[in-house]
Order: C-alpha cells, then structure tokens, then sequence
C-alpha cells in the first residue's frame, strides 16, 4: 500500500505515523519523563510515590529493550497484540464475530461503528480482523482525548488519526475538509480500512444512532465532483455493531447521566476520559460480540445512509443475558447466576442511577423490537 511521502504532506498533522518514523518517536516517548511517570504509577501504584527515583529508570531501561526491535508500525501493533490477547483472557468470559464472510481481504472499507468503549471499540475491531488474517484498521480519533503529546504519539504508532475537535470558526471547516480527504485518500490512495464511530461520543445511554453531520463530512471533499450516491459507491461503507455484556464503565455512565438529569449540567474531571480508557481496558467486560454488516449502496441522501446504519447497527446487535434480565424478558439464556451478576452491578447507585444502568442495557432489546416491529 502506498504512503504519502512527499516534503508537502497535507495530512502530515493528523494522519497515523509512517513505518520510516516509528525509530525517531519511539526514542522521543523513551526520554519523555511524563510519559515514563506514567508507566511507573500504572506498574507501581504504591511504590512510584517513594521509589519513583528508583523505579524509573529501570521502566526507562526495559522499555528501551523492548522497543529495539521496533522498526515498524507492524512490529509496534505485534508488541500491542501480545497485551491485547492478555487483557481478553483476563477480562471477557468470551469474544465472539458475525458477519466476517462479507468483508473481503482485497478491499478497504469504511467500518462505522456503534460506540460503547473510547479504546476497547476499535481495539475489538482491529483483533477480530487481525485474527482472521486482514489487515488492521486506521482509526480516527478526537484530540480531546489527546491532551498530552505521548498519549498522541502512542495513538498515532498504532494507527490512529486525529479528528480535530477543538478547532474554532472559519478553523471548522478547514479541518473537516482536510479530515474528509483523508479519510478518502486512505480508502482509495492507500487502499487502507479505516474505523471512525457512528457518532461524536460514546452512547452513554445505550441507544445507537448515527449522526448524518458525520456522513456530510465524509462527502465534503467529494461534493463538487459527485453526487452522492456516487460517492458511496466510491467507498465500502461497512456497519459494525460490538456488544459488551457488561460495560466496565457502566456506573460512571449512569452517575454521569443521572447528574444531567437531576442537575441540568456535569462536570467532567480533568483525568476522567483517561479514567474512562483504562476502566475499559482492565474492566471485567464479560462477553463481547462484533457484527459486521453489508456493504451500502444506492442511497441517495446522508439522512438515508443515516437510517441505513442504524438499521443494520440495531439489528445485528448480540443481546446478551444483561440485555434481557434488564428489559424484564425472561430467557433460557439468562441463569439464576446472570441475574445476580446484573443486580450486583445496580448496587450502591442511587435510585435514579441506578434506572439509568437498568434502561442502558434495556434499550438495545426495546430498539430491535422497534426494528422488529417496522415502527
């Protein structure tokens, strides 16, 4: 596949890092001494306060030999599908896929996706595809997520690419047009899938709806040469459905949206989206389900392709047995076991935290029957 590499790169400040410049920052993040106090606290949450003088060093040490035989992007996501394969077995009872004799390993596809999890999303996409011999995808990402210039650099070697979320006025739709031939350069230049979710922000309340702002944006570098219509048939357009029987962040949603509600407005922490990452990373996620759909065509508007994706989302969503016990349907599926497992997750909420938690893992049953049913 092909790189851009020429001295005017257009998307030099945005797009995922090449293979020829994975030596010059894997040395830059060894001699970041933030990005290595982070590492040491993670490892070492009760020493690093008082053996961080210590600690440090040796992280900075193993690190180094660790990363030598980096030489590529490849090698850097081999290194990250050794801890990937660890974090599955410790913290999902199963992962499972549907839908993977659609995809065909010759094309690049555009994967719009449900959004439940900040990293463990893509990440789920990208193992599923890597474990049955496609390439991994690139994966846009908000820069409000990437606060510090390490966790950018570690997004971008594993090949991330930088949605540019805080930019202001007549910035807006520079940025939107540079990310919109991107993404296109990708699919068709680079022949290269990339993975972006249905809508800005995780659907914290369970219900999966797609944003046509975000398909309009797809189709801006393409409005002036062709219609619509045309420019869909120009690119796969895949929708993906991932399921968690238990979301790690489940009770942070809820407070979150209990808050809304009661108070009118939430304030987010400084750290929180961090947070949020890493209780999605380590948390217990029980079993977890991608569905890949079909590719769309002939759709004349954003608003359509809109409805089409959500279709497709809402439909191939894997209800689980926390899906049924928490929409009042009794199931063989569901044991006396998974029950318990679900009330667990309710305790010490507040009441109303605790209906949101309920209804957040209800709404998928409640949508598939809106489907169902042709409402």
């Amino acid at each position: 596949m092909a790189e851009s590499n020429t001295p005017n790169d257009p998307y030099q400040n945005i797009r995922p890092y090449h293979d020829r410049e994975v030596n010059l920052v894997l040395n830059k993040l060894i001699r970041n001494d933030e990005f290595i106090s982070a590492i040491t606290r993670y490892q070492f949450p009760k020493l690093a306060s008082w053996l961080g003088f210590v600690l440090k060093p040796a992280i900075r040490i193993f690190l180094a030999q660790k990363t030598d035989e980096i030489k590529t992007i490849a090698d850097f996501q081999g290194l990250v599908a050794g801890y990937m394969e660890k974090m599955i077995s410790r913290t999902t009872t199963r992962l499972s896929c549907s839908g993977f004799e659609n995809l065909d390993s010759d094309e690049a596809y555009l994967f719009i996706s449900n959004h439940r999890d900040i990293a463990m999303d893509p990440a789920f996409v990208n193992w599923v595809l890597h474990q049955n011999n496609l390439d991994t995808v690139r994966i846009a990402i908000g820069d409000n997520l990437l606060r510090k210039p390490y966790v950018s650099d570690l997004m971008r070697l594993n090949k991330s690419f930088i949605v540019n979320r805080s930019a202001k006025g007549r910035e807006v739709l520079t940025a939107l047009g540079q990310l919109s031939a991107y993404i296109d350069h990708s699919l068709v230049q680079d022949e290269h899938s990339v993975w972006i979710a249905q809508r800005e922000g995780r659907a914290k309340d369970g219900n999966d709806a797609t944003d046509p702002a975000i398909l309009k944006m797809f189709y801006m570098s393409h409005r002036k040469e062709r219609s619509f219509k045309e420019f869909l048939d120009r690119i796969n357009i895949v929708p993906v459905s991932i399921s968690y029987e238990y979301d790690p962040c489940d009770s942070a949603k809820a407070n979150e949206l209990s808050a809304k509600q009661q108070d009118g407005n939430y304030e987010k922490g400084q750290y929180e989206d961090i947070e949020s990452i890493v209780q999605g990373i380590t948390g217990n996620k029980g079993h977890v389900h991608v569905a890949f759909g079909n590719v769309i065509r002939d759709i004349e508007t954003p608003e359509e392709l809109a409805a089409e994706i959500d279709r497709q989302i809402i439909e191939n969503y894997y209800l689980h047995p926390s899906n049924l016990i928490a929409a009042g349907e009794d199931s063989a599926e569901a044991s006396s076991q998974d029950r318990n497992q679900f009330e667990e997750r309710l305790q010490g909420l507040e009441p109303t935290a605790a209906e949101i938690l309920r209804q957040m893992y209800a709404n998928p049953v409640k949508n598939k029957h809106t489907l169902q049913e042709g409402v």
